[in-house]
């Protein structure tokens, strides 16, 4: 098993974890998350998440992490939900071949990334949103351990767009919601 491979287990088992802490157990909650990650890893859950989703990004990985804990840090909320939605509807496409330019070959080569990752830093590091701003000092960590061929297999992956899709969809129900008890 290369390490690309493990890290994918390993990640897949942990984000098993944090969905399994979504639901209502109240002080449980740590003990289940805990609980799954370990049934996922043991019981081949993690496997089949891969073979459904691939690898997923540090990025989905950290999220989940910062799910774990009794008091869950989500720093994931509507507007940044909104805008990866945004992001991926431009980025997805003409990675697929919708275009003359593959933005995903960027990822290969990615000093323009790179570069283009420095105003994003400090821009979080102005707005002190110091949670985002280690995460993509992880992602960035992780990319130059040499496990990932591409910097965009580390930023972002179709689980991390499905799971904004739900935080986003999410926010639409609870406004209709709302919007039918006035």
């Amino acid at each position: 098993m290369n390490a690309l491979s493990a890290y994918s287990l390993l990640a897949h088992g942990l984000i098993f974890g944090a969905l399994a802490s979504l639901l209502p157990l109240g002080v449980l909650r740590p003990k289940a998350a805990l609980t799954a990650t370990t049934i996922a890893l043991i019981a081949g859950i993690a496997p089949v998440m891969h073979s459904l989703f691939g690898t997923p990004s540090v990025t989905l990985l950290m999220l989940a992490i910062h799910h774990l804990p009794a008091r869950p840090l989500t720093p994931l909320g509507y507007p940044g939900a909104l805008g990866l939605l945004a992001f991926a509807a431009l980025f997805y496409p003409a990675a697929l071949g919708w275009g003359a330019f593959d933005p995903y070959a960027l990822g290969y080569q990615p000093w323009m990334l790179l570069g283009a990752l420095i105003p994003v830093g400090l821009a979080l590091w102005l707005r002190r949103m110091h949670v985002w701003l280690m995460i993509l000092a992880v992602d960035l960590a992780a990319y130059a351990s040499g496990i990932f061929d591409n910097l965009w297999d580390v930023l972002v992956d179709p689980l991390l767009v499905l799971l904004a899709f739900c935080i986003v969809l999410r926010q639409l129900v609870l406004r209709v919601i709302a919007a039918r008890h006035r």
